[in-house]
C-alpha cells in the first residue's frame, strides 16, 4: 500500500517538539488523553505508533491504554488521511440504494482500497456506517460535506471538483 505524502509543514523534530508542548499543556488536566490525541492527530494527520508511545510516556500511562482509546473512537486514525477524506456510508439504507456501486467507482477512479490514501496525499477512502442522512441514500461525505442520492456516474464530477480546488489554490 502506498502511504500518503506528508502534507504537514515543519520537520519531524518540530512536530515532536509541538507534541511535547501539547502533552505538557494537558498533563495535569483530568481526562487529558483525548484532547492530547485530538491535537496530536491535527499535528501529524494521524496517530502512528511512535506518537502513541510518546503520549503514553508523557502521561505515564500504558501504551495499551492509549491504543485502546485510539482504536475505540472512530475520529482517531492509525493510517494517514488524504487532504480530502471520502467516507462512503454503507448503512442499510445506503447499501440497499447502491452504495457499494458508488464505493466501487471511487475505488476504481482513485486506484485505492478502503483505508487507503492516494500517493499524492489528496484523497483517502473510508467505508462507514450510518451518517444519519438515510433520506438521501446513498450518501458520501467528503470532509463533512454531504453528497446524497448518488449514482456511480456522479463520482467523476465530485472528484473533479476537489481536483480543481487544488489547481486553483
Amino acid at each position: 500500500m502506498v502511504e500518503c505524502k506528508c502534507r504537514l509543514s515543519g520537520s519531524v523534530e518540530e512536530r515532536d517538539e509541538k507534541l511535547q508542548e501539547i502533552i505538557d499543556r494537558h498533563r495535569n488536566s483530568r481526562g487529558a488523553l483525548i484532547p492530547i490525541l485530538h491535537e496530536a492527530q491535527e499535528l501529524y494527520g494521524y496517530l502512528p505508533l511512535e506518537v502513541q508511545k510518546k503520549i503514553a510516556e508523557g502521561l505515564n500511562v500504558s501504551l495499551a491504554e492509549v491504543y485502546g482509546v485510539v482504536t475505540f473512537y472512530t475520529q482517531f486514525s492509525l493510517t494517514p488521511k488524504g487532504k480530502y477524506n471520502i467516507q462512503v456510508c454503507l448503512g442499510t439504507a445506503c447499501y440497499v440504494k447502491g452504495a457499494s456501486l458508488v464505493l466501487d467507482r471511487i475505488r476504481e477512479k482513485l486506484g485505492i482500497e478502503v483505508g487507503g490514501c492516494t500517493s499524492d496525499g489528496l484523497f483517502s477512502l473510508e467505508a462507514c456506517r450510518c451518517v444519519g442522512a438515510c433520506g438521501l441514500a446513498p450518501v458520501v461525505m467528503i470532509n463533512g460535506e454531504v453528497y446524497g442520492r448518488l449514482t456511480p456516474d456522479d463520482i467523476d464530477g465530485i472528484l473533479e471538483k476537489y481536483r480543481t480546488k487544488e489547481t486553483e489554490n
